[in-house]
């Protein structure tokens, strides 16, 4: 008989990673068997294959399909091989420009020096490198991404590429039915993260009369055409009493997740905002203390509680953020970052980071690991300072920092979150600085005051008390 290689599947092979597949839908590569790469190579409508076990089992795991003699598989389904390290995601801000004058963002309104943007020609062009390096899903983020005059033309240029947009960073203001029809025209079907900082709170933050209630329109609008849909809401002094009633409001919406972010301490959010910044050990107080309210609600929107708890309301179970790996977990080849080691960031400027989030206080240090107005992505994701950042691992991060290798808490914690070490190292200039944050955590007691707090529910990031 003869077979191809199923519609919804591409063979894919990267330096270290010879053997994989995608899933058209699904933003990772998953792994295959010597046997079965090799079997599904052979699977090009050309040659005539007995049924055997391995055969029989990609079929039956929909991976191959019987076919006619020179029915060939898709040229996307075909083989691909890459001489670069896999990366399957990329975070792309395509603008820097944004039509709110956020307190706490430095791709505010007003700051004009940051509102670089990719030029659509140039953005098609990283695009095809993008795709040449194997990269499947792409996040769309800003600034204000829907503030980009060629938005709908980004949505569908990654889209004809094979590759899909798996999440959308916006502030709603621009989410109407039509561009919604548009994209589901596309196929394109994202999880759509909306900023939202809480019922009677949002307009402050967002330096815009009305934004709050543009904010709810968008969600409303997402969730009755069935887009997933996650509020992102900024979390400080001026707010955490607007928690509870706004989760409230959001899972009445059906929003699927709220993820509360605390708005850490940038001078621009110190200038405009005063002393309604929480915090470290304030956060972590007033968190928990909603956590428990949150968990004893009965609602079952999902909630994430950054860099403290994640929240998983219909198993009755929880993540603590700080715990990177439960008790017998650890080891040495771990990736400092999971985040950073599986998705490429690119900032409005071109410049290649770690992660969005560090993009800021890079540019402030004048840290720069590559440029992609300069440097070709495949290059970068080969052999380069970029490259030896992001691949570090947490026996890296240790051997790096005395005070992180000399800590009893260092298996579970592996020095925290790479970013957050790095804007709390400033006198370092790498990426193997302790997130303080996380030192807080541990050696004051919070592993233990949150499972006394949910001790109802199943702890997913057990470690042994020290």
């Amino acid at each position: 008989m003869y077979y191809k290689i199923s519609a919804n599947v591409a063979l894919r092979s990267w330096d270290r990673v010879p053997r994989a597949y995608y899933l058209s839908r699904y933003p990772y590569a998953q792994p295959l068997t010597k046997e079965e790469f090799e079997t599904m190579l052979l699977c090009d409508g050309e040659h005539d294959l007995d049924l055997g076990e391995t055969i029989m089992s990609l079929v039956l795991r929909d991976m191959i399909t019987p076919c006619e003699k020179g029915d060939h598989p898709s040229e996307w389904s075909g083989l691909k091989r890459y001489r670069n390290r896999y990366f399957p995601k990329m975070n792309l801000m395509i603008t820097g420009k944004c039509n709110y004058n956020c307190l706490h963002c430095f791709n505010a309104a007003d700051n004009a020096p940051l509102m670089t943007e990719w030029a659509f020609e140039e953005l098609c062009g990283l695009l095809d490198q993008a795709l040449d390096c194997g990269i499947h899903a792409i996040t769309i983020t800003g600034g204000e991404p829907m503030v980009h005059n060629r938005f709908m033309d980004i949505i569908g240029e990654i889209h004809k590429r094979g590759m899909f947009v798996e999440e959308l960073n916006t502030n709603g203001s621009r989410i109407t039915q039509d561009v919604l029809d548009r994209m589901r025209k596309i196929g394109c079907d994202p999880l759509v993260k909306i900023s939202f900082d809480g019922i009677g709170c949002h307009d402050w933050i967002r330096g815009k009369t009305g934004a709050e209630q543009e904010a709810l329109d968008a969600m409303r609008l997402c969730v009755d055409n069935g887009f997933r849909v996650l509020a992102q809401t900024q979390a400080h002094r001026r707010n955490v009493g607007a928690l509870m009633p706004t989760a409230e409001a959001l899972c009445a919406m059906g929003i699927d997740e709220m993820r509360i972010i605390r708005t850490t301490e940038v001078p621009r959010w110190v200038e405009n905002a005063g002393d309604a910044c929480l915090g470290m050990e304030e956060y972590y107080e007033k968190m928990l203390a909603f956590a428990q309210e949150y968990a004893s609600s009965g609602m079952q929107m999902e909630m994430d509680i950054w860099q403290f708890l994640r929240l998983h309301p219909s198993e009755k179970c929880f993540q603590i953020v700080p715990v990177a790996c439960a008790e017998g977990e650890y080891k040495d080849t771990l990736p400092g970052c999971r985040g950073a080691r599986g998705m490429v960031a690119v900032t409005s400027s071109g410049d290649i980071v770690p992660c969005i989030q560090m993009s800021g206080q890079m540019a402030k240090m004048g840290v720069r690991l590559g440029n992609l107005h300069q440097d070709r992505l495949s290059d970068l994701l080969s052999s380069s300072a970029y490259l030896c950042n992001v691949c570090a691992t947490v026996g890296d991060v240790r051997r790096n920092n005395p005070k992180c290798a000399s800590c009893t808490w260092f298996e579970a914690c592996t020095g925290g979150c790479r970013g957050m070490g790095f804007v709390y190292s400033d006198e370092r200039r790498d990426f193997f600085g302790e997130d303080l944050t996380k030192c807080v955590f541990f050696q004051n007691g919070w592993y233990k005051r949150v499972t006394d707090a949910l001790s109802e529910w199943r702890n997913l990031s057990e470690i042994a008390q020290r």
